[in-house]
């Protein structure tokens, strides 16, 4: 299986602003109430998306993209036999599945997303 692009998330310091911005320029519509805590983007067409505020730790407002893969932890191990280093390790999110976060060697940083079996 190819690892498409599945999922961008945008991380901002100013959620209003950024909603606005996006919702004037690109027409995308917003759901608040899904998954407290995270705006889920509907953009039109896939990839969907979702929006949150910067996390302290974060070093800068960011777009972010997650690759769907089969399975996290082995495409972890590849990760990290490759070079890559594990930024955050298989978390759950309930009803939706697992995600991670990767460093590749350049410290570029991607996600990875294994959604639950429909």
């Amino acid at each position: 299986m190819a690892n498409p692009l599945c999922h961008f998330e945008l991380m901002t310091n100013d959620l209003q602003k950024c909603r606005a911005f996006y919702s004037s320029v690109l027409d995308w519509t917003f759901d608040d109430e899904s998954m407290p805590g995270y705006t889920l983007i509907n953009t039109g067409a896939e990839p969907s998306g979702g929006m949150m505020v910067k996390p302290p730790e974060a070093p800068a407002a960011a777009m972010h993209v997650y690759f769907q893969v089969d399975n996290i932890d082995v495409t972890l191990a590849k990760a990290v036999e490759h070079g890559g280093k594990v930024v955050v390790p298989n978390t759950k999110i309930p009803n939706v599945g697992a995600f991670a976060i990767v460093a590749d060697p350049e410290g570029i940083v991607v996600g990875l997303l294994k959604q639950l079996e429909e």
